[in-house]
């Protein structure tokens, strides 16, 4: 892994190469990187971040360049046909194939990877090769100790070529800075035809693409791209900061005449030569939009008029410092373990502050869920990039303390792309397309989240009739089963149990939505159909077990599995021990089917110290182990907190603490499982603090392990959460009494609306559990209220 921190503490237009465009030594190469003297904006917090965490194992995230919930992700691109690639970039790959505009942040599936431009010597290339020999095409290897990375900035050395690659980006242009080796001439490609692709002989599919050569500096077009987000609309302008001698375009890898300016087809790629490239540094700037390739021109000269490369890092810096400077923590001594858990801190805040991505133009156009153009109100964002089965549990509860301002876009934008979309409200929006992605309807949530922690400027009214037509009438993915059984049956419909499970707390989401609305009715019905759970409960099993249609138990059984066949999924990428603990809403009501607290936290016990062994076959997504609980995949986040209600928050207290040690590390592999758009990291963040929020609905968090001896939250409007831990150290993991705004404290949970207004909230740590703190009845999480 490439030296990081003395790069980082100089991060800002750095001034890596001389004029010849050759390295300036070996120990530059290798990260000791000299301050500038041309630096704008002191590296504070940004130096505590390493973009290179979650890179490899099945982390998939990206490197590069981008701003806080920008909507440029300008990153190298090493493969697009393989699954630890989804993000475009994975650690373990030798070659980079070039540098495109839009990444996904470690998500599953892969898309995006719009607009490549390749820097180039020697003959036109027109394929990228394959990864074990890539001097047959255009991709160039690389070293990791020729790379190196802050936020908002990105280096490599493209050792084929001997051309040194920067990147660095606006919210919605991203700019380039090839320094080319003396004495070759050099060319740009422009690669419409790559993006991601379900495997390396299938294509990505594109249709409808557009190439357009304006003058000697610029390039416009477009393209439509059907991937896992099918049929989404891009288009990019390209300014360059000097002009090129000749342009030759091409249409499914044929040249088309040199006087060719203008090009329509499916396969579209453009070769620009720099006969001079050695000059001087070619910089070149893209911007991107999902309307027009004149909104993209727009977007470019509104936040890129020059290429002053470092005003636009400087200003990538600072934004990167504002955001990080919400949340600033307090360590131990200056040792090794404590600057190893403040790198993974703010990479993990850096990492939740990437998604939902801008999708809006300056012009406040924007491409809706009926992939028409519409205009937003004036002074909203539209936002794409929702993982919602994923980011309901911690991300978007974390950006309700850390980013309150921006709730209300992200809020109004999803009841928008309720009303715009003809598949109904969102499951998984990409860039104006419904990809149907996991399972329930997870927007509700953060709907009835955002409601109950008082956000306004969220149309609620206008939500209810779209939601209410899901929960009540909507033919979808076993929803007609559920009415009238009370579960989905596993002989009828893949992934059944979870999908009742996921359901019914989209039922506890929707009652909340209809109270808001007035409709006392449905409110009553939905409250009751939450827990449609207790249906898939077996006594006798001890676990939640599939169920057919006829009413009986889907047999054999094993609650390591994730079916009752070898080809039947019951479960959505975890298994009957994970699905379990999944009730999130109902807890003293689900405790009732274990017999009480005893036999809940007797049967919590055994999920954290049974075998991790799991069937042949098992997802990756399913890492993370303890027991058979799997951190590495979303259904088990909140688990570590039931305890909590069940009266024994020091185990709670423990097992968070060592979630917190043993599931991060400060590596390239460093994340148990994919990111998945910042709620792998939206739990250590949150987990960190202090809390967590076991229901998000209820606006309420449940006491951890706060594993730092003080933070201070800038919960927006000038109020300040301060969190202190005394006597905290890793061997003091125990809460042994807490206090709020000075006054002793004796509740597990704390309510969105009291951190939401700052004041002090003081753990006093130590080695051995407090039984008492916490464990009265009327200290308890509340639930189902």
């Amino acid at each position: 892994m490439p030296t990081r921190r003395g790069f980082l503490q100089g991060a800002i237009a750095l001034a890596l190469f001389g004029a010849s465009g050759g390295a300036r030594s070996a120990h530059a190469r290798a990260g000791n990187f000299a301050l500038p003297a041309d630096s704008r904006v002191r590296a504070d917090l940004t130096h505590h971040v390493d973009v290179f965490i979650g890179t490899g194992g099945h982390g998939h995230t990206f490197p590069g360049a981008t701003l806080p919930f920008g909507m440029v992700q300008l990153s190298p691109d090493t493969y697009n046909a393989a699954w630890d690639a989804c993000s475009g970039y994975h650690a373990s790959d030798g070659s980079i194939m070039g540098f495109s505009h839009t990444h996904l942040s470690g998500t599953g599936i892969g898309d995006m990877l719009d607009f490549l431009v390749v820097p180039r010597t020697g003959e036109v290339r027109l394929q990228p090769g394959p990864p074990d020999a890539p001097e047959t095409g255009y991709r160039s290897r690389y070293d990791h100790a020729d790379e190196a990375a802050s936020p908002g900035y990105y280096r490599v050395l493209l050792k084929d070529t001997g051309i040194h690659a920067e990147l660095t980006t606006t919210a919605r242009a991203g700019l380039h800075r090839y320094h080319f080796p003396k004495g070759r001439p050099g060319h740009l490609l422009l690669d419409l035809c790559h993006g991601f692709q379900d495997n390396p002989s299938t294509p990505t599919r594109v249709s409808g693409a557009q190439l357009r050569i304006a003058d000697e500096r610029t390039v416009t077009g477009g393209r439509r791209v059907h991937q896992w987000a099918k049929g989404r609309y891009l288009f990019f302008a390209m300014r360059l900061s000097r002009p090129f001698t000749r342009a030759q375009l091409y249409s499914d890898d044929r040249p088309l005449a040199e006087d060719a300016r203008q090009v329509d087809g499916t396969r579209l790629k453009a070769a620009l030569h720099f006969p001079d490239a050695d000059a001087a540094p070619l910089l070149v700037k893209v911007g991107i939009s999902a309307v027009s390739a004149e909104n993209a021109l727009a977007n470019l000269d509104a936040e890129l008029p020059d290429f002053d490369f470092a005003r636009v890092h400087a200003e990538a810096t600072a934004a990167w410092e504002q955001a990080l400077a919400r949340v600033r923590i307090e360590t131990g001594d200056s040792d090794t373990d404590d600057d190893s858990q403040r790198r993974i801190f703010y990479t993990g805040l850096y990492h939740a502050l990437l998604a939902p991505t801008l999708f809006s133009d300056v012009d406040s156009r924007y491409r809706g869920m009926d992939l028409q153009v519409h205009t937003l109100p004036e002074g909203a964002r539209n936002y794409s990039t929702y993982s919602l089965w994923d980011t309901y549990r911690a991300l978007h509860p974390l950006l309700t303390l850390v980013q309150p301002e921006r709730v209300p876009d992200l809020m109004q934008g999803l009841v928008r792309g309720a009303a715009e979309c003809p598949d109904g409200v969102g499951i998984w929006p990409l860039q104006g397309v419904e990809t149907g992605t996991m399972i329930g309807y997870h927007s509700a949530v953060v709907l009835a989240e955002a409601h109950a922690k008082g956000f306004g400027g969220i149309d609620y009214a206008a939500a209810w009739p779209l939601y209410r037509k899901r929960a009540m009438d909507d033919d979808f993915h076993g929803l007609p089963y559920y009415r009238r059984l009370g579960y989905i049956p596993s002989d009828q419909v893949d992934e059944a149990a979870s999908r009742t499970l996921e359901y019914a707390y989209d039922d506890w989401a929707c009652a909340h939505l209809a109270r808001a609305a007035g409709a006392e009715d449905d409110h009553r019905a939905l409250l009751d159909r939450s827990r449609n759970y207790r249906n898939l409960f077996n006594q006798d099993s001890g676990f939640i077990q599939p169920r057919l249609e006829d009413g009986s138990w889907a047999t054999p059984f094993d609650p390591r599995a994730l079916g009752h066949t070898e080809r039947w999924h019951d479960f959505t990428e975890s298994n009957a021990w994970q699905a379990t603990f999944l009730n999130q809403h109902d807890l003293y009501g689900y405790m009732e089917l274990f017999g009480g607290r005893d036999g809940f936290v007797r049967k919590l016990d055994e999920l954290f110290s049974t075998s991790s062994e799991l069937p042949a076959g098992a997802p990756p997504d399913i890492d993370g182990m303890v027991g058979q609980y799997a951190h590495g995949n979303e259904p088990s986040h909140h688990v570590a907190y039931l305890y909590a209600y069940a009266g024994q928050p020091w185990k709670t207290q423990a097992m968070v603490r060592r979630l917190l040690r043993e599931q991060y590390r400060d590596a390239r592999d460093g994340l148990a499982g994919n990111e998945d758009c910042g709620q792998m990291s939206a739990w250590f963040v949150l987990s960190a603090l202090g809390f967590y929020p076991v229901d998000p609905v209820s606006g309420n968090y449940v006491l951890g392990s706060p594993l730092f001896r003080r933070a201070e939250l800038d919960v927006g409007g000038g109020r300040v959460l301060r969190i202190v831990a005394r006597r905290n150290d890793a061997q003091n993991v125990y809460v042994q009494r807490v206090r709020w705004n000075g006054e002793p404290y004796e509740r597990s949970w704390l309510r969105h609306a009291d951190l939401a207004a700052g004041g002090t909230l003081e753990f006093e740590m130590g080695p051995e559990p407090n039984r008492d703190f916490g464990s009265s009845p009327e200290d308890l999480p509340p639930s189902f209220v």
